[in-house]
């Protein structure tokens, strides 16, 4: 463990905080979509040499946890020189789902190569077969342009050729390279803001407390898990199904406690499918990071340190790590939002008054597009709907909000109506959604759009077959809803579903409430 001056410590860990936040502040002021700019569907950090995280702004889980694993695949592949930023969002190579585009930059100093920083953002639109670019889809071609560790720019010169034909294979091309340059500005400002810390400091002192930090994050980590009676704990869920078929899809775990070292097994879980909740093992990885972190009350940074005491067991070809060219854009946003249910299931049984009931455990994700005959363009958006979440010891559940693996907020109704050929009708909590008990489980949302032109809509939702459980007695969330309103007539739709709509169509998303915990009296 590195040696370190504990006042020193708190100093640079608000420093290296601070530059991914300031990263994150540039790429939402500048990017155009308002996926990025409004919802604020981005993650920034720093990283070591080696590809490992040192720090990260307070943005998406899904994200940060996942980072890393693209880092460390671009140096398989990729000769880093001063100037160059490179660009990736393959799922196989670290990424979470095609929409959300790494870009990573070098850090040198006197010519050598000493860190990297980078930022993901999840783009409305990549290509593939329908507009927003999360299909019901069975292959991963399908879902848009899949892109390798590439250099969308050398020694500061940006790459057109590469930039021209990843617009070309978009349907949005003009808002894509704004966020684009946006992620490209925010880099640069990382880059710029590190490079001055180790010109005041040294970059001795910056390796130290990069370091130290990571160790920092490992000890107490590794003492909250003292804190778990030894012993193997299962837990197994299941998602409504992959799309294309009405089975069950079963994710299982097993935790075994040992001093302070924790193995995390999905053996159990089932084979991956033919539609796209397949996640990859970037995703899951960051699943588990993300529940470990949980169990650490104090204010920790959330770095690669976490996964020291941690072995995950996922077995190539499962749902929790699919093989190429397995389809794989719900399997970010909602098989790990499942994967933290089975984990935080399988700790009640260790920890019961330390965990929650089951939240929402879906991020009711919406996309569509079409063509907007007033303004003569193309568009594409893309969002996520918040839920209940689960009430635990002492707290009821919050009602409205986004859980677990996502941190993105709302569109404003007035952005989201200046922006697309829609309006809102309706945006409330869905009362009597949340599952009772002695602490109540937070109430869910109802959603209305109603269409003014022709639009595709592709819908990737999940909890509308199982409820997000209770915990101590605590009763079950309500499932979730999607319902398609034409000509006054409804029609219940299933939980991930292509579809074309008309003008005057109406859909309306009742998201799942979250479990209640314990007996009511």
């Amino acid at each position: 463990m590195t040696k370190a001056n504990s006042i020193e410590l708190e100093l640079f860990k608000n420093i290296f905080i601070s530059i991914s936040e300031e990263m994150g502040a540039v790429l939402e002021r500048t990017s155009l979509s308002p996926n990025i700019k409004e919802r604020k569907d981005f993650s920034c950090a720093l990283f070591n040499r080696k590809g490992e995280t040192f720090a990260q702004g307070s943005h998406i889980p899904v994200h940060l946890g996942a980072m890393p694993l693209s880092v460390q695949a671009s140096l398989k592949t990729i000769d880093y020189k001063d100037g160059d930023l490179v660009i990736l969002n393959d799922p196989y190579r670290g990424g979470t789902h095609l929409p959300d585009i790494t870009c990573i930059s070098p850090v040198f100093d006197s010519g050598k190569l000493c860190f990297f920083v980078a930022n993901r953002a999840h783009h409305s639109d990549v290509g593939g077969m329908t507009p927003g670019s999360m299909p019901l889809a069975s292959e991963i071609f399908q879902e848009g342009v899949i892109i390798p560790p590439l250099k969308l720019r050398r020694k500061n010169k940006l790459n057109q050729e590469l930039l021209g034909l990843l617009l070309a294979n978009v349907r949005t091309p003009n808002e894509r390279k704004g966020d684009l340059m946006a992620q490209i500005a925010s880099n640069n400002k990382g880059k710029n803001r590190l490079q001055e810390v180790i010109k005041k400091f040294g970059l001795y002192k910056i390796y130290k407390y990069s370091r130290a930090i990571q160790d920092y994050t490992e000890k107490f980590l590794r003492d909250a898990i003292k804190n778990i009676p030894n012993g193997k704990y299962d837990f197994t869920d299941f998602m409504d199904d992959d799309g294309f078929n009405s089975s069950p899809v079963k994710i299982s775990v097993q935790i075994s406690i040992d001093n302070d070292e924790a193995s995390i097994d999905f053996s159990k879980s089932d084979s991956q499918v033919k539609g796209g909740i397949n996640a990859n093992y970037a995703v899951t990885y960051s699943a588990v990071l993300y529940v470990f972190r949980s169990l650490i009350p104090e204010d920790i940074p959330f770095n690669t340190g976490l996964i020291r005491p941690l072995t995950i067991v996922a077995p190539k070809g499962k749902v929790v790590n699919a093989v190429f060219p397995a389809a794989t854009a719900a399997g970010n946003v909602e098989t790990s939002q499942r994967i933290v249910d089975v984990l935080l299931g399988a700790l009640s049984k260790a920890i019961p008054q330390k965990i929650p009931a089951a939240s929402s455990g879906t991020m009711n994700n919406v996309t569509f597009g079409g063509y907007d005959s007033k303004l003569k363009s193309s568009f594409a958006y893309y969002e996520t709907i918040g839920g209940g979440m689960g009430a635990g010891e002492g707290a009821s559940g919050q009602s409205g909000v986004h859980t677990h693996m996502t941190n993105s907020l709302n569109t404003p109704l007035e952005a989201m109506e200046n922006y697309l050929p829609l309006k809102i009708n309706k945006y409330s909590l869905r009362h009597g959604s949340g599952g009772k008990g002695e602490f109540k489980g937070g109430e869910g949302i109802i959603r209305e759009y109603e269409f003014f032109v022709p639009t595709h809509v592709s819908i990737m939702s999940e909890r509308r077959k199982f409820s997000p459980y209770g915990l101590q007695g605590g009763e079950e969330g309500k499932k979730g809803k999607n319902t398609l309103i034409s000509k006054g007539k409804k029609r219940v739709l299933d939980s991930k579903v292509n579809l074309q709509v008309k003008p005057g169509d109406i859909l309306r998303i009742e998201t799942p409430g979250g479990g209640g915990y314990g007996k009511k009296t």
